[in-house]
């Protein structure tokens, strides 16, 4: 027989499309199960000021296609401190609730790994963010539906790049992890893509456009990773004194790509997971991620998901360096 009679659900850090899914998903397995359902609004300071939601069946209707997420979310330094959380258990005691599916990333899944080791309350995590860049899962919500967003708009610039015979840079998401860039690199024929995971890129950009430019190719889409050498301004800026006949143009694509209604893939993602979430609640787990690895779910503890690294696929590395000569 399952302890849980109550659990709380939120979202922390950035917003992914998809979450929404995920947080109906937990609250319809919930109810399923006869369990109550708690929604945390604002992420963890949600949990330290006190503002809950009862979730019944209804509330999340018609929120699947939604992206961003009805609970909110927020930054909390104040959750990173012993007082903070000692607040947030108190409030927790209070509403009686016994487990908490956290939607979020590593940042989100080292706080509640944490509070779970300070406190008897498990937590369980659902990996939400577009990056993908999450240890112990093929893929995180929100991801999908951003490449398709990149690519949509990469393909509507390179209608431009062609009729006006111009070189664009175009910085995509992903500070510290290039799977963004690769993977719609390659789908939208980039003609090069800068990531973080490989060094020296300038150099080898330059000889690459050497080349275009005695080919005559007169238009060029290079994707480049946000974090990846200063970003795409600053890229561009080292490579026009060389290119003085190219005409360079930057495009930033920003937050865009956190928006937006998510991809089939991305909703079926978040409901498989949500569901699995609350399953794993009921059968005693704790301070782990649900994931999924060659198309099965697993649970991968906080500790592996937040403090290994997850490499881009060095196969489709060398496909982008190939196809794209």
């Amino acid at each position: 027989m399952s302890k849980i009679k109550k659990i709380g659900v939120l979202t922390s850090g950035g917003d992914a499309p998809g979450m929404n899914a995920a947080i109906r998903a937990v609250t319809r397995t919930a109810i399923y199960y006869n369990l109550d359902v708690i929604g945390i609004r604002h992420g963890f300071r949600g949990m330290i000021e006190g503002y809950f939601k009862p979730l019944k069946a209804h509330t999340v209707s018609d929120i699947i296609q939604r992206g961003g997420t009805i609970l909110k979310t927020a930054r909390c330094p104040e959750f990173k401190t012993k007082k903070g959380r000692k607040r947030a258990y108190g409030n927790l005691k209070s509403m009686n609730i016994d487990g908490v599916v956290v939607i979020g990333g590593d940042g989100t899944f080292t706080g509640a790994g944490i509070f779970s080791e300070e406190f008897n309350i498990p937590f369980i995590g659902i990996p939400g963010t577009i990056d993908n860049d999450i240890y112990g899962t093929d893929v995180t919500i929100g991801y999908d539906t951003a490449l398709n967003t990149v690519v949509e708009a990469v393909d509507k610039i390179r209608d431009t790049a062609s009729a006006h015979n111009r070189l664009f840079f175009v910085e995509v998401m992903g500070a510290e992890a290039g799977f963004i860039a690769l993977r719609s690199g390659i789908a939208c024929g980039a003609e090069a893509i800068l990531i973080p995971e490989e060094k020296d890129q300038v150099t080898t950009l330059k000889s690459f456009l050497e080349d275009g430019f005695r080919r005559k190719k007169s238009r060029n889409i290079i994707i480049v990773a946000e974090g990846d050498e200063g970003g795409a301004t600053e890229i561009a800026r080292k490579l026009k004194k060389d290119f003085k006949d190219y005409s360079m143009r930057v495009t930033v694509l920003g937050h865009i790509q956190r928006g937006g209604s998510p991809s089939v893939f991305d909703r079926v993602t978040a409901s498989r997971l949500g569901y699995h979430a609350v399953e794993a609640l009921m059968d005693g787990q704790n301070s782990a991620m649900v994931g999924i690895q060659d198309n099965e779910v697993v649970l991968v503890p906080f500790r592996k998901a937040v403090k290994l690294n997850k490499d881009v696929n060095r196969e489709l590395l060398e496909i982008s360096k190939i196809l794209s000569i």
